[in-house]
């Protein structure tokens, strides 16, 4: 499948999204389709080609040009929910090649975040499009809290409109970091999977606390001894351990360690990251019930880089 290919450098997006939304000019309400009770949403009218948007709300686009540059409306949520969105109006004739595509995740110049190693959906399955005059009564969902609705609308006058609302997810995986600042608990819940937090910009990480892999057994027990985080545990062969690294785009992370074991004591050494993309992931055979807690700040600019990227 032929997807819509959208070229935005990361430190571009980076600027965007550290500035973070275009805040919803007003206030309106409407009747959500998977819901009885009328709810209050925001509008935004959306005029940019490139667009950053963290509320629930109801968004337009109208062509203004019969330009067909590929834009992008990149929508975050909390790490705790998933984004759906449901499109009301539709007017992206087929015959001029108009397309509106959904993605499960964000994508940056073809790179997807989260990756194809750490989603539980095949790339096919994480991109929906559409085109014509149709409305879709089918409301699109995000695996995590970062979705991203791509379009080519190349005659002036047509558009689309669409609702987003956010949804609490219990079982967060995938993160992508909103703020420059916070803490976040990564955990498999018990599961085979991979797990990660992201950040676009350089970051400095913390290890607060860890238990993965070597002695945090699925029946956790009172007799269970902390063994000390244990580095490189990737090249031991182990099968759960969390790596931690970076890059200048979503694909081909350098990680600089991998780690487990069981430390309730916040790590002593500090990881400073300065790559476009700061990464940890959790990476779960599902013999296990991993946890880790980590702690993300702005890099200290005295500090020693842990990993450079070249920009």
């Amino acid at each position: 499948m032929n997807h819509l290919l959208l070229i935005v450098a990361v430190p571009v997006l980076a600027t965007a999204f550290a500035a973070h939304v275009q805040y919803p000019r007003q206030t309106s309400s409407f009747l959500y389709p998977a819901q009885s009770k009328r709810i209050r949403t925001q509008e935004k009218i959306i005029t940019d080609c490139m667009t950053v948007w963290s509320e629930e709300g109801h968004l337009y686009y109208k062509s203004s040009t019969n330009d067909p540059t590929v834009c992008g409306i990149y929508i975050i949520a909390k790490p705790e929910q998933t984004v759906h969105v449901y499109f009301d109006y539709v007017d992206v004739p087929c015959n001029t090649g108009g397309l509106i595509a959904f993605v499960d995740g964000w994508e940056l110049n073809g790179q997807l975040f989260p990756n194809e190693q750490d989603h539980p959906k095949s790339i096919n399955e994480r991109f929906f499009e559409m085109c014509g005059t149709k409305k879709h009564k089918q409301i699109l969902k995000s695996s995590q809290n970062a979705a991203l609705i791509q379009y080519r609308v190349p005659r002036r006058g047509n558009g689309f409109s669409f609702y987003v609302s956010f949804i609490d997810n219990p079982t967060p995986c995938n993160i992508l970091m909103a703020d420059i600042s916070d803490v976040h608990t990564l955990r498999n819940y018990g599961k085979p999977v991979n797990c990660s937090l992201t950040m676009l910009y350089p970051a400095q990480v913390k290890i607060l606390a860890l238990g993965v892999g070597l002695g945090h057994e699925q029946k956790r027990t009172l007799t269970e001894r902390e063994t000390g985080t244990i580095h490189k545990c990737d090249k031991r062969g182990l099968p759960d351990f969390v790596q931690v690294g970076g890059g200048d785009g979503l694909a081909q992370l350098s990680m600089i360690d991998s780690i487990c074991g069981t430390n309730s004591e916040p790590e002593n050494a500090v990881e400073t990251i300065m790559c476009g993309v700061t990464t940890v992931r959790l990476v779960s055979s599902g013999q296990f019930h991993n946890a880790v807690t980590v702690a993300v700040t702005p890099p200290d600019v005295e500090a020693t880089p842990s990993l450079v990227c070249e920009q």
